[in-house]
């Protein structure tokens, strides 16, 4: 499943939609009506009577100005002609949308098919001006409506004026194309002859969130308290002199600050964090959290701090440290994970590491950090399984598309991360998701797989093509090999820079088994590591895979996880070693240059 090169540039008009901004809608759009609608139903209603409502239950709750502004400003924008409006909704959405009849829409014979879906074509004709449509429905089917647009009167030159979302992309309606820019694979293969050649607007599965109250609420386990919890260390600077941190309390607490100090002297310093107001509005027991980054800088190289955080006003979390990045040549190890998909599993084995692996310097996980990224009651799983692991080691992930889902992107994972801004300089690569850092004499390529390739391959060969380091990795969350899917624009695109530069090791995810591969370069095997890369997949929960078939580029391979991998550098020397969840070895590599 693969996003167009496109899909930033609705991605970030949608998300105002659902999450933040409303800036593209007027005041009473979609957004705001249902932020009073949840609002109203929480001051109402019980939690077993939220978790039974039904579209009829909605409706019953819902004023006459909210009915009309969901049946309206949904999707809005102007045509200079008369035209006929084709919406294609999916059989298999079971409740319709309540507007959609009573609009004057009429259901015809006609059928448009993709390879997964089959979307009954509904019609209504327009005057030329304004066309306001209404929602995708109060569940969160996620096979969203589309639409396409001709003139009524043929020869009529059509001129569209898209009003929400105001940044609209368009493709002519035939087979081969895609309609949903967060699946771009998923190409249209039956289209009527009397709707092709139309224009068609494309759309993101996550407007399907946009209404969603069906079967929509949930409730954390770990909900936030006065109590500074989940303590995170992260890098956004220098390793050798800076630290993130990161904390959540509940949105009770204003304001956050960090007290630090050298270990072993009473000489304390303070730093005063900033805050993000998270909200997830269908989280019923905790809408609400303050989510608090305090950035230390001008720190001392090789050196261990102890730290606090909390509040002037309130409560402060124990006393943990942290150890800076030193100048000398000693080496460092460090650890990574597959998916962990807030697994409770995956949780108790990252803990397990710290204490058979006191001494590294750092972790990462290569993307598929939870399994809903718009979910917060995820992360808050995600966090409290890990336990303290992260508030004495940094993390540097990068984010899989479980992270970043139909199309919404992914800024619950930017405001739980305080990470490096120095990623591309470019409008479809979020800041933050893709980056670089150097730790003593390696360097580590963070990229963000779910943002378009060709947006991130000339900085990629800036960065290795100007470092000097002597290891050189890769993290990025979609595998080049791998038997599960097809990654070969990857391959096509980085897999000559990873050869022309010597990248030491590739490390991804997603597909939920080990494989490590044998040295490839230019996709075929050679006799070293010191003439090619290793390529390597790893998953951080439990997997099993039925089908099984066999991959000549593997050394070896698992398929039931979970696992983490050690790296140790020692000058030239890498050693690679694989455990399970048991601490047992299951694998091991060293590399010398």
């Amino acid at each position: 499943m693969k996003s167009s090169g496109s899909f930033l540039f609705l991605l970030l008009v949608l998300l105002t939609a659902f999450v933040a901004d409303t800036s593209q809608q007027p005041k009473s759009g979609v957004k705001a009506v249902m932020d009073g609608v949840v609002t109203r139903l929480y001051k109402t209603y019980q939690p077993q009577q939220l978790d039974t409502i039904q579209q009829n239950f909605v409706l019953s709750v819902l004023t006459d100005q909210e009915k009309k502004v969901l049946a309206t400003q949904y999707w809005t924008f102007r045509a200079n002609v008369p035209v006929v409006v084709s919406l294609m909704r999916d059989q298999g959405q079971k409740v319709l949308p309540f507007w959609l009849k009573d609009s004057g829409f009429r259901k015809t014979e006609l059928v448009v098919k993709n390879e997964e879906y089959t979307y009954e074509v509904w019609q209504k004709t327009f005057d030329a001006g304004l066309v306001s449509l209404g929602i995708n429905g109060f569940d969160k089917h996620r096979p969203v409506y589309f639409i396409s647009v001709k003139a009524q009167h043929s020869g009529d030159p059509l001129h569209i004026t898209p009003i929400f979302p105001a940044q609209q992309t368009f493709t002519k309606f035939q087979p081969g194309a895609f309609t949903y820019h967060d699946w771009s694979d998923l190409k249209l293969n039956e289209v009527p002859e009397s709707l092709r050649g139309q224009t068609l607007f494309q759309t993101i599965r996550g407007r399907a969130r946009e209404a969603h109250l069906v079967g929509a609420f949930r409730r954390t386990k770990f909900p936030a308290t006065t109590q500074p919890d989940h303590l995170l260390l992260t890098w956004s600077g220098n390793p050798a002199t800076t630290q993130d941190i990161q904390w959540r309390t509940s949105a009770s607490v204003p304001t956050g600050v960090t007290k630090y100090w050298l270990k072993g002297s009473h000489d304390t310093l303070t730093k005063a964090a900033v805050l993000y107001k998270m909200e997830d509005r269908l989280l019923q027991n905790d809408r609400y959290a303050h989510r608090f980054t305090t950035q230390l800088t001008g720190l001392q190289p090789g050196k261990t701090y102890d730290y606090q955080v909390g509040s002037t006003q309130g409560r402060w979390s124990s006393v943990a440290s942290f150890q800076t990045q030193s100048n000398t040549k000693e080496g460092f190890s460090f650890i990574w994970f597959g998916d962990t998909h807030k697994s409770p599993v995956w949780g108790e084995m990252a803990q397990q590491t710290l204490t058979r692996h006191p001494n590294i310097a750092f972790y990462s996980i290569a993307g598929d950090l939870v399994s809903t990224g718009l979910h917060r009651d995820e992360w808050d799983e995600l966090w409290q399984y890990s336990g303290n692991v992260f508030q004495s080691k940094p993390l540097l992930p990068i984010p899989g598309n479980h992270d970043s889902q139909d199309g919404l992107g992914a800024w619950m994972y930017q405001q739980m991360l305080s990470l490096p801004h120095n990623g591309p300089k470019h409008p479809e690569v979020p800041d933050e998701q893709t980056y670089a850092f150097n730790y003593k004499n390696a360097l580590f390529l963070m990229i963000d797989a779910t943002a378009p390739i060709e947006a991130q391959t000339a900085w990629i060969k800036q960065q290795l093509s100007q470092s000097k380091a002597d290891w050189k990795f890769m993290f990025f969350h979609f595998p080049p090999y791998t038997f599960e899917e097809d990654y070969a624009d990857i391959r096509k695109a980085w897999g000559p820079l990873i050869d022309q530069y010597h990248v030491d090791m590739v490390m991804s995810g997603h597909v939920h088994y080990y494989m490590r591969s044998k040295p490839t370069y230019n996709g075929k095997d050679v006799a070293t590591p010191a003439q090619g890369t290793i390529y390597t997949i790893s998953i951080g929960i439990p997997s099993e895979h039925e089908i099984w078939p066999d991959e000549p580029y593997a050394a070896l391979r698992y398929k039931n996880g979970p696992f983490y991998q050690l790296m140790d550098i020692q000058g030239k020397k890498l050693t690679y070693t694989v455990y399970d969840k048991d601490g047992k070895v299951r694998d091991e590599l060293v590399i010398t240059k």
